[in-house]
């Protein structure tokens, strides 16, 4: 019984047993078949993300084969372009050669041509000669001499051409530097000018004081007119009278006792000469000041206190319309920047320039040459040698001894002729224009003649067909060297020829 007991205890634990190692065997087959499905599904979902990526790398290198394809197409067509465009330059260049060679060979051809009509003119001359010798009973020089003159005129281009070569050559150096001296000192100047009148206006406060002025019988004008040494117009304009008078300076004193008198209401002959003494007085103190002021501005201070009153005194002085201080302080910086880029004294030759004209000052009290007058104060004050020098030498009375006397006389030249810095009585003016114009219209071939500029330059319109361009530079010349001979002018006169062929078609 016990022996069953235990069998049954053994058979029961081994079927528990058994049964336990099928559930667990199913349980584990179970979880192996799950671990399996979830590999194989990532191994499916890696496989599918790799198909992908190889897709986009195919793509992507795709991609980049065609770009790098274009690239190269583009290149290649650029190449293809360039190519084309070396192939065309090379059939220009070869064109181009031909042409040159067929220009050369041209060339070559009409200078042999040349030298044969050299030969056959050398030979038809040589034959003349002989015929006018035998026939006309003439000496071969006379023979010779008279086929020249026929040969000359024909020769007149030639000659021109020659003359114009070598005139450019032997002036290119000179104009060249002395154009960039004058441009320098021009261009580097400025100054303002003022046209001079004859007449001075005095404004009245009424038209009684007309009648003030003039005075019982005239007495009151008289005296002024005597003393003043102007000469005053009282007429029908309203509220004004005129002091006129050649003399800058005494008519600046006049107008100025004019208007003092007119101020203070008191006019009779005591009374003119009372404001007349004190308003010299001023005056003299005023220009004093003024030329003193000048030195200092220019840096030329000290100089001899008479020398400094009529420095000042210029500004009452006139020549052919130009105010001489103006054209003093302008001929003095001219000068200055001329003698600079030559090398010279800057200061003396600003020295010279504003002393050149200093006898201007005292012509009107004292007549004579203004040249000498100058240079003789220059030198009684014991100034620079080469300051006397410049004031001789700007009217031609010696010849420049140095840069800076050579700079005030350009100087003096570019301020004086400047168009529209002095004028001219009408009628010599028109004179000297019309004789201009008489000399240009007299050449043969010449059409037309237009003096311009203030009578300092002349156009001259020639015949196209009578006249070559070269034979117009030799009548320039001719022309320039007839005025010059003929006319009196100041500065230079500038002569144009103009030749032109004008052709006009009309398109129907």
């Amino acid at each position: 019984m016990t022996v069953v007991i235990a069998l049954t205890g053994i058979a029961g634990a081994a079927i528990g047993a058994g049964m336990s190692y099928f559930w667990l065997t199913r349980t584990n087959q179970k979880r192996f078949d799950h671990y399996e499905l979830e590999a194989k599904a990532k191994a499916k979902a890696i496989s599918n993300e790799a198909e992908l990526l190889l897709q986009e790398t195919e793509v992507k290198l795709k991609a980049k084969a065609l770009e790098q394809e274009a690239e190269f197409q583009k290149r290649v067509a650029e190449v293809d372009e360039r190519n084309r465009a070396l192939i065309l330059q090379q059939k220009e260049l070869e064109k181009e050669e031909k042409r040159l060679h067929a220009s050369y060979r041209d060339l070559q051809d009409k200078q042999d041509r040349l030298s044969e009509l050299e030969r056959k003119k050398e030979a038809q001359i040589n034959e003349a000669i002989e015929k006018m010798e035998s026939i006309a009973s003439l000496t071969k020089e006379e023979a010779k001499r008279y086929i020249l003159e026929k040969v000359e005129s024909q020769s007149r281009s030639e000659v021109a051409a020659i003359v114009r070569k070598y005139e450019q050559v032997a002036k290119e150096e000179g104009e060249k530097k002395a154009n960039y001296i004058l441009a320098q000192a021009t261009t580097r100047y400025a100054g303002e000018f003022a046209g001079e009148r004859l007449i001075n206006l005095v404004n009245l406060p009424s038209d009684e004081h007309k009648g003030r002025i003039i005075g019982k019988e005239g007495r009151n004008i008289k005296a002024l007119e005597m003393l003043l040494g102007v000469d005053i117009v009282i007429d029908e304009t309203p509220g004004v009278i005129l002091v006129s008078s050649f003399n800058l300076y005494r008519r600046a004193i006049a107008t100025r006792v004019i208007e003092i008198l007119v101020e203070d209401g008191r006019i009779h002959p005591g009374r003119i000469e009372e404001v007349h003494e004190k308003v010299e007085k001023e005056f003299e103190q005023k220009t004093y000041e003024e030329g003193e002021n000048i030195l200092i501005d220019l840096g030329l201070f000290p100089m001899h206190e008479e020398l400094v009153k009529l420095i000042g005194r210029l500004k009452y002085r006139a020549s052919y319309g130009q105010n001489a201080l103006a054209h003093t302080l302008e001929v003095a910086k001219l000068a200055r920047i001329m003698a600079a880029e030559m090398g010279g004294d800057e200061k003396l030759a600003l020295r010279a320039g504003l002393l050149h004209d200093i006898g201007k000052a005292l012509t009107q009290d004292l007549g004579g040459s203004h040249v000498e007058i100058g240079a003789e104060l220059c030198r009684r004050y014991g100034e620079h040698p080469t300051v006397i020098n410049a004031i001789y030498a700007h009217h031609g009375h010696q010849e420049p001894d140095s840069v800076e006397s050579a700079a005030v006389c350009a100087a003096d030249t570019l301020s004086a002729a400047r168009p529209g810095a002095r004028r001219e009585v009408l009628e010599s003016f028109t004179k000297r224009v019309r004789e201009i114009e008489e000399i240009a219209t007299a050449k043969e071939g010449v059409e037309r003649a237009y003096a311009i500029n203030a009578g300092r330059e002349i156009r001259v319109f020639v015949n196209a067909q009578s006249l070559s361009d070269n034979e117009t530079v030799l009548l320039s010349k001719e022309i320039a060297k007839e005025i010059q001979e003929k006319v009196q002018y100041p500065g230079e006169i500038k002569v144009n020829v103009i030749r032109e062929i004008r052709a006009t078609s009309i398109a129907k």
